[in-house]
């Protein structure tokens, strides 16, 4: 029966701490500033900006919010980061995607200030994360680091997978646990024998982005597994890329779906958004 690695409880944990630094920043005359752009009327973009913004006002942090319908322009969209760029009381920015067609989302990224880029996706972010010289780290595969050392779980000298190869998730995480001395796998689609790869791995990192897709039998018994999965089952029941119900007596550790790497998103944005208020104003750690 694995331990479950309870996402909730550590990213109370991790907003406690960012709101003990705000407190102490304050007393320094600098407040953590963060905007949240929202491009439209997605409901689960809406969802995530408000929970964000909850999350601020709960650990001090001071956030805007641009709510932009969804004929704004690319050019519109652009000035808005540009005038962004240029508030001092603004540290971080974060643009909430998807965006609605038409618009280009590389471009939004790249006109962000590097250092006011708390989604860690700039180019220059991303080459710093490449060569382990970063200021932030993108927050869902931060999130996951932090869950895997909040049980204590050495990652150095471990075999480790990651099932997916996003620019957000698989990717960055699979250099996050190169970094901490893992041994990394990446697979994806035209992976072959991807289960035998799995059923090797002492940490496997589900970020398929597909209901229950890690069975049972791709999973090495004691592993931890990471679900980064957030889907909906043939019930339409809310669940994670493993399935759970199965894994869960093999495994040594799980994340479940909810309250497993969710909550952690938020939990390091905030984290984030402190650096970058350090590192705009010249505080040290």
């Amino acid at each position: 029966m694995a331990k479950l690695i309870d996402g909730k409880a550590v990213s109370a944990s991790v907003r406690a701490q960012v709101a003990q630094e705000v407190a102490a920043m304050k007393e320094k005359g600098v407040t953590p500033g963060l905007a949240v752009v929202i491009v439209g009327d997605d409901p689960a973009s809406r969802t995530y900006v408000n929970n964000k913004k909850k999350a601020c006002a709960e650990t001090g942090i001071y956030s805007e919010e641009y709510a932009l319908p969804a004929s704004t322009t690319q050019e519109e969209l652009l000035e808005l980061v540009r005038t962004l760029n240029g508030k001092p009381d603004i540290h971080g920015i974060l643009v909430q995607s998807p965006l609605p067609k038409g618009l280009d989302e590389e471009a939004v990224i790249e006109e962000i200030n590097p250092q006011k880029d708390v989604d860690a996706f700039h180019l220059q972010n991303v080459g710093r994360i490449m060569i382990g010289n970063f200021h932030f780290l993108p927050c869902t595969p931060a999130g996951v680091i932090e869950l895997i050392r909040s049980q204590g779980i050495e990652i150095a000298g471990k075999s480790c997978v990651v099932i997916g190869r996003s620019n957000i998730v698989g990717k960055p995480m699979a250099m996050l646990l190169l970094h901490n001395n893992g041994t990394v796998t990446i697979c994806h689609s035209k992976t072959k024998n991807l289960a035998a790869i799995c059923r090797e791995a002492d940490i496997l990192v589900a970020a398929v982005g597909r209901p229950k897709f890690v069975t049972e039998d791709m999973v090495k018994p004691g592993a931890v597994v990471i679900d980064v999965g957030m889907d909906r089952d043939e019930n339409g029941k809310l669940c994670g890329d493993v399935d759970f119900a199965h894994v869960e007596p093999k495994a040594g550790y799980i994340t479940p779906v909810p309250g497993g790497v969710g909550p952690m998103t938020i939990a390091m944005l905030l984290r984030n958004t402190i650096t970058a208020a350090k590192l705009q104003s010249g505080l040290k750690d």
